[in-house]
């Protein structure tokens, strides 16, 4: 990481928490601040469970942490997205183009949905419902043939056509047990050009998402979970995770915030389906 530290997992090394443990110990430290995803919040939780004092700091740009409304890094990578689809909107109108844009978002589809709506974009396909191609195509062709000829579609890199309409391969999986994700933006664009005729293309933005100056919300909000941190271990309140809920940093137990995912509300889909083109009558 930019810190210099390991993305090794603990629990998948020989005696790894009695490394961490003593490792504590040695260095003579009050506790570990651990600042990750969802991951790193389970090995966090499995480490308080084990004795060990740590605390843990949401840090994803997916959002899809459950216990807070929002994890630093998510509000810059939805600014650098919906800076591309803005770009592409004039590539899409020169040409009479299709241009699919995919984002990050494994499992969840809020990088998606914010920069879609952000950005204007016609269709946004996410992995919290899986969406029809043929619907998809067909929306289109109504768009064009009322004479909107610029499309953009945003998919996210987890999102999945409906079951046994399109085949799908099996994705591979990296060292971490994680699926390796990616490519549905392109499939998606091959479907509609070959579906509806129309030229389309594929921009998929993958790491720029992850890297550059954060936006002002992200440093400031990693300022206030800093804070918050360095405070819980002070107040000796280990095992707990730093949240923002309703403007307020919060402390809950990490164990509230794992073994499940938060997806996008269903209302924030709701918004975001509004702006899809209609089915042609």
């Amino acid at each position: 990481t930019i810190l210099g530290t390991s993305r090794d997992q603990p629990y998948q090394q020989p005696d790894g928490p009695a490394v961490v443990a003593g490792a504590v110990e040695r260095h003579g430290l009050d506790a570990i601040v651990a600042i990750g995803g969802e991951g790193t919040m389970g090995v966090v939780n499995d480490l308080h469970r084990d004795g060990i004092p740590v605390v843990g700091v949401p840090k994803t740009i997916d959002n899809d942490i459950a216990g807070t409304d929002m994890s630093f890094g998510f509000q810059t990578a939805v600014q650098i997205c919906t800076d591309a689809i803005d770009r592409l909107h004039t590539t899409a109108e020169s040409h009479d183009r299709v241009l699919v844009v995919e984002v990050m978002g494994r499992h969840v589809g809020h990088i998606a949905v914010w920069a879609g709506l952000a950005g204007g974009a016609t269709i946004t396909l996410v992995p919290e419902e899986s969406f029809d191609l043929q619907d998809v195509a067909e929306r289109i062709i109504a768009r064009h043939q009322h004479g909107k000829w610029a499309t953009i579609i945003v998919v996210a890199e987890g999102a999945l056509p409906l079951a046994g309409t399109i085949e799908m391969r099996e994705p591979p999986v990296d060292t971490f047990g994680h699926q390796v994700l990616g490519g549905i933006g392109h499939l998606v664009a091959a479907e509609i050009e070959d579906r509806t005729g129309i030229e389309s293309r594929t921009t998929v933005l993958g790491h720029v998402q992850r890297g550059g100056s954060p936006v002002a919300f992200d440093r400031v909000l990693a300022s206030r979970f800093g804070i918050a941190a360095v405070d819980a271990v002070a107040n000796g309140a280990l095992g707990q995770m730093v949240a923002l809920q309703a403007d307020r940093i919060v402390s809950i137990p990490v164990a509230d915030a794992v073994g499940h995912l938060k997806v996008v509300h269903p209302d924030l889909l709701r918004d975001g389906a509004i702006f899809h083109p209609p089915r042609p009558s």
